[in-house]
Order: structure tokens, then sequence, then C-alpha cells
């Protein structure tokens, strides 16, 4: 049940036996339906939560409705609104499961016995606020300074599994671009794939 958290933990600290099983003490499973909310703007996040099993969708709404995509995020993503967590504080952030998702929780003050009791735990937080800061500020400027194809392609080379299980309409959401134009870049790279195919 644990092996998945625990070697995402060990990525980036060491724990004894001890410290891990004090660690998942600390754990709650939560399971969500396919296309039901996580966590919905206007809301103060009360837990951060760890993919075992699907795969969802964080993303806020412009003035006129339309949602703009921050990422998605598969089994062995922590996922949540870091500001409202910490800050305690209602959020901006919608997010909501793309398939049937279970998740590892952890609630706020048990976050903070955490890290009074495990005080490593306040370097693997840190290292995934930053690494999260990192990706978001990566997606940003690729949004403003890239075209739809590069982007495609970038987001193809670094993310194919998601790829593989998400609807193209979010995935034109994600890049930025309608459904209709995601369809005729992906042809234009396939035709382009054929040619260099039948050329070697």
């Amino acid at each position: 049940m644990f092996e998945l958290i625990d070697a995402n933990i060990a990525k980036h600290i060491t724990l004894s036996p001890q410290e891990l099983d004090h660690f998942h003490s600390f754990l709650h499973v939560k399971k969500y339906k396919k296309k039901q909310f996580i966590l919905q703007a206007g809301e103060t996040s009360h837990f951060q939560g760890f993919i075992t099993k699907g795969c969802i969708k964080n993303y806020i709404l412009d003035e006129k409705g339309h949602e703009f995509i921050m990422y998605f995020a598969l089994e062995d993503w922590w996922v949540g609104d870091i500001m409202s967590f910490y800050e305690r504080k209602p959020g901006n952030l919608f997010i909501e499961t793309i398939e049937d998702t279970e998740l590892l929780t952890i609630d706020h003050q048990s976050n903070e016995q955490l890290l009074h009791d495990i005080p490593q735990f306040e370097r693997f937080f840190r290292i995934l606020i930053q690494r999260s800061a990192y990706t978001l500020q990566q997606r940003f400027f690729n949004t403003l300074s890239k075209p739809a194809e590069a982007r495609y392609l970038e987001f193809v080379k670094k993310y194919p599994q998601v790829v593989q299980r998400v609807p193209q309409q979010l995935i034109a959401s994600y890049i930025g671009v309608t459904p209709e134009f995601l369809s005729k870049v992906r042809a234009k790279l396939a035709k382009k794939s054929s040619k260099t195919e039948a050329g070697s």
C-alpha cells in the first residue's frame, strides 16, 4: 500500500523503518470517482494528496468560465493547492479527477506534527514546492514564447503517459489551442513522421 509513496520519498530523503511507520500513521486513503472534484475554487485545501491510482487535472477558470489547465497528474505525483494548504485560506484552483482516483492524504494538523517529529520532511516538502514552482514557471514560459506545435511536441516528450490517458480536448486546453487546431497539428506531425519513415 505504501510502496509507491515510500519510493517517492526515498528519491529525496532517507528515513529509518521506524520513521516510515510513523509517517504512514498520518496517512489516509481517499477514493474518488471519475469527474469528481477533489477541491474547488473558494474552498480551503485541508490536505495534500499523493496519487496511488488514477489521473487528475488542476485548473483555474477565466472570467468567461473557460478552463486554463495548470497541469495533469498521474500515479506517483503529489497534488493539492499548496498556497491554500499552508496559508489556511480559500484557494482559486479546481482539482478534478479524469479517471477513478485513489489518494494517500495527509491533513494540515498531521503535516505539522510530521514536520515536528521528523524534521527531514521539511526538506522533502521544500523540494516539492520548489519543483512545483519551477514546473509552473516553465509552463508559462512555453505558453508565452513557443508556437503551438512546439508546445505539443514538448508536452508529448515530457509526459507520454498523460497523452495516452487524457482526452484530446483537455490536452488542447493545456496547450492553449482549440481541439480542432490540435487535430490539425497532430495530423501534420503524423504526415511528417510517415514521410520520414518512408524515406528511411
